[in-house]
């Protein structure tokens, strides 16, 4: 696993981000309520059980082979069904193993996907019904096909008030988005927390995406999902490393190191982007906050050593269509850009960018506040002339 990989700077980043989480990666479960223990060593013995509130479920074996495992029950908030894995270093679920969690206030602790890949289906699934469950201590390690082009999620968020957290998914190589969250007609008020998202080389195509919240025909509904304190590194599966396409979610307090792609607000509206940081170290197509829509806030965010630029710069407007279909580019109006500070990168914000013979509408009634460019070879770059641009308290400093 990579999860040491430059240390001194992902360590600090989770050590100041992470005062609210859950026990360590790979640690303890930190929750004791327990009425009745139970111990499985197989998917069998597992499904026999009808665990009630505050049992614990110990899953016990170094290796789970061609294991499709499925946690039910219905937990409450205090008194959570515990599904733990007994020591999550030595036991792996492996070649074709899956995992469903299907109940409320379920706990899935532990469960460590390697040495194989699925035959189709994602390798982890939050079920439609589910609710308050959380995946924690978990992880998927290089659990790929031998073809690229097969398209499978590693983790599938359906239900509502579901989390992910002090997770690991590192390595994935072939189609699909690493971690989605899907929508319906009411938000679901997802938690995607303190999570390790490792290498993922370029896809050479879309569906490289390391996070994606909704989908275009679901863009204009509001899933409300915080996406806080996590570290993206080296995820280069394609331009959007997180893609948004829903309304109402916030994004803080993230690392993203040396990803060649952005954090893309691709559909939707009122989303909010702040107090994260994009370090480049000048890799090649490293890039920052890419936006489209509505009233998003992006705001103090750090933004250093990025050598994307237009469509990857630090902070891209882009320019977008007449009459846009869903899965089209609606125009970027009364967004709030403020207190970002964006140092020795190639650009700075870029407006208009992505501007063709289709893509005719500018930005409009922006506003650029308080902004700090230090080093920054271009500032300001217009593709397109923005309609209604303010743009004032901004600290320069041209190398």
């Amino acid at each position: 696993m990579n999860l040491y990989k430059n240390m001194a700077i992902i360590l600090l980043f989770i050590l100041l981000g992470s005062k609210n989480s859950w026990g360590n990666i790979w640690g303890a479960s930190p929750f004791n309520i327990s009425n009745t223990t139970y111990k499985v060593k197989n998917a069998e013995e597992l499904h026999v059980l009808k665990p009630q509130a505050g049992d614990t479920i110990i899953l016990i074996g170094s290796d789970w082979q061609n294991s499709v495992l499925q946690l039910k029950g219905s937990g409450t908030k205090d008194a959570p069904i515990v599904f733990q894995v007994a020591d999550p270093k030595k036991t792996k679920f492996s070649k074709n193993s899956n995992l469903i969690i299907d109940g409320t206030w379920l706990i899935a602790d532990g469960f460590v996907f390697k040495d194989g890949f699925s035959m189709g289906k994602d390798v982890i699934t939050f079920s439609k019904k589910s609710s308050h469950c959380t995946l924690m201590n978990s992880g998927i390690l290089h659990y790929n096909p031998n073809n690229k082009d097969i398209d499978y999620k590693w983790v599938s968020l359906h239900g509502t008030h579901n989390t992910v957290i002090n997770c690991e998914f590192t390595g994935k190589t072939h189609s699909g988005t690493t971690l989605v969250v899907w929508l319906n007609e009411n938000p679901n008020h997802h938690q995607i927390l303190h999570n390790y998202f490792g290498h993922r080389p370029d896809l050479g195509k879309n569906g490289g995406e390391t996070i994606r919240i909704g989908t275009s025909h679901w863009s204009m509904h509001s899933s409300k999902t915080l996406v806080k304190g996590n570290t993206f590194d080296n995820c280069d599966g394609e331009i959007e490393i997180i893609s948004v396409k829903s309304c109402h979610n916030i994004l803080e307090n993230n690392l993203f190191f040396e990803c060649a792609g952005t954090l893309t607000l691709r559909h939707g509206n009122d989303n909010i982007v702040r107090n994260n940081h994009f370090i480049g170290n000048n890799k090649a197509n490293t890039g920052g906050i890419r936006i489209i829509g509505e009233r998003h806030q992006v705001s103090n965010n750090h933004l250093y050593k990025l050598k994307g630029t237009s469509l990857r710069a630090p902070i891209s407007v882009m320019n977008t269509v007449k009459n846009p279909e869903l899965n089209e580019y609606f125009q970027v109006i009364d967004v709030q850009i403020d207190h970002n500070v964006i140092l020795d990168c190639t650009e700075g914000i870029v407006f208009g960018s992505g501007a063709n013979t289709t893509r005719v509408l500018p930005p409009k009634n922006l506003s650029v506040t308080s902004n700090t460019f230090l080093h920054v070879t271009t500032p300001l770059t217009f593709m397109s002339e923005p309609i209604g641009l303010e743009i004032k308290d901004n600290f320069q400093n041209i190398p």
